[in-house]
């Protein structure tokens, strides 16, 4: 058994090196969360439509996201009170400045930020906590923790380099996102193909070793700028981590942790509903695809009547706007993410969007956290 050392992001120190992975709408939320940080790991809870429950979400859609943030973060806190807890918040939401600010005054102990480049999270940050002052409200005794999502070492150098000459800081974590992941990803089809992804109607494959390259110069870029703001910023890396020796490897290549996400659908904790875990056990390896979500970004699903629907050209009614990305026109997208997005959640699976990673097709029961952590972990008994 290899012990693996804590994560260490500054003076938030986490016992095992395992972040959870983000996954929204209303996959990762305070249950999962909460279960992640009381085993000793990262919990994230994704704030992407966070308030589709509310009664008031087709109506007042920002104030109904904006409860929930604080609702959930909330929850969590009581699964695990002293565990890391933290949000993922995606820069291609729109108000996404009203999240970052939400998240920190909830009391979260990191934000994780992609979907984008996250130029302008350390200035939301600090107009969080002026608000917070001038409201009376007490600062947190340490400080949150932001970590930007990148998946080249020149968006890495991009985000590092801007945040340092517009705010003088340095990112506290960084998340490298492989092209393995699930949901939405930080690729080009051309970037894809170049790493084995072969078309979109083709499940990936994948070219290990280009990747890990790409993974050490990510890591160099950060550790350049780590030494500049003379502290080691650490690296973990996200995208197809499903068992021990994943971990293992991801951390000789350098990275510090892993974050993982496809693995803790298919446990009793996660807040997504029967039938989206049982998709995930049914799929076969061939039924994960790559396809394009209404703005053209990349994403990894399971192929289901929903996504032939849409292949098909058959367009789904769309009754309302949610405003939920910036670069969307109602007129002219295929379908409404959140809603397919939703109707995942909520276990209509015949009409949803099923985001997954590309081992989704590997699980075969539904688990729990503890003991899906104490496997990554290398500690997990037969």
């Amino acid at each position: 058994m290899n012990e693996l050392k804590p994560l260490v992001i500054g003076d938030l120190v986490v016992k095992k090196p395992i972040i959870q992975g983000g996954m929204g709408v209303g996959i990762s939320l305070h249950k999962l969360a909460g279960a992640v940080a009381a085993a000793g790991g990262v919990g994230i809870i994704s704030s992407a439509q966070i308030g589709f429950r509310e009664p008031d979400f087709t109506t007042n859609f920002v104030e109904a996201n904006l409860r929930a943030i604080r609702r959930e973060m909330q929850a969590a806190r009581e699964i695990s009170p002293d565990g890391a807890i933290g949000f993922n918040i995606m820069v291609a939401t729109k108000h996404y400045d009203m999240w970052v600010k939400e998240a920190v005054k909830a009391g979260a102990d990191i934000i994780i930020s992609g979907a984008g480049l996250p130029v302008a999270l350390p200035e939301h940050v600090e107009a969080a906590y002026a608000e917070m002052k001038e409201s009376g409200q007490e600062l947190p005794a340490r400080r949150i923790k932001l970590a930007p999502i990148v998946s080249s070492a020149k968006s890495a150098m991009v985000i590092c380099k801007m945040w340092d000459r517009k705010c003088h800081v340095a990112p506290d974590l960084v998340v490298i996102e492989g092209p393995l992941a699930g949901g939405h990803l930080g690729f080009s089809l051309d970037q894809l193909t170049s790493y084995g992804a072969d078309t979109e109607d083709v499940p990936a494959t994948y070219d290990q070793a280009a990747y890990d390259e790409e993974v050490k110069a990510i890591i160099k870029v950060v550790g350049e700028y780590g030494a500049k703001y003379g502290r080691h910023i650490p690296v973990v890396t996200a995208g197809g981590i499903y068992t021990h020796e994943d971990v293992l490897h991801q951390l000789e290549l350098g990275a510090d942790g892993v974050q993982v996400g496809t693995r803790f659908v298919t446990t009793e904790e996660c807040d997504a509903s029967e039938a989206y875990k049982q998709e995930y056990i049914k799929a076969g390896k061939e039924d994960i695809v790559i396809t394009k979500s209404p703005v053209g970004m990349p994403g990894r699903a399971i192929m289901n009547p929903f996504l032939r629907q849409i292949k098909s050209g058959d367009r789904p009614v769309i009754k309302s706007c949610f405003q939920c990305l910036e670069h969307c026109d109602i007129r002219t997208i295929p379908y409404c993410i959140t809603m397919a997005l939703v109707k995942a959640a909520e276990g209509d699976t015949e009409h949803a969007l099923l985001f997954c990673g590309s081992n989704a097709y590997r699980a075969g029961k539904i688990d729990t956290v503890k003991h899906v952590m104490d496997d990554l972990m290398g500690e997990a008994q037969e």
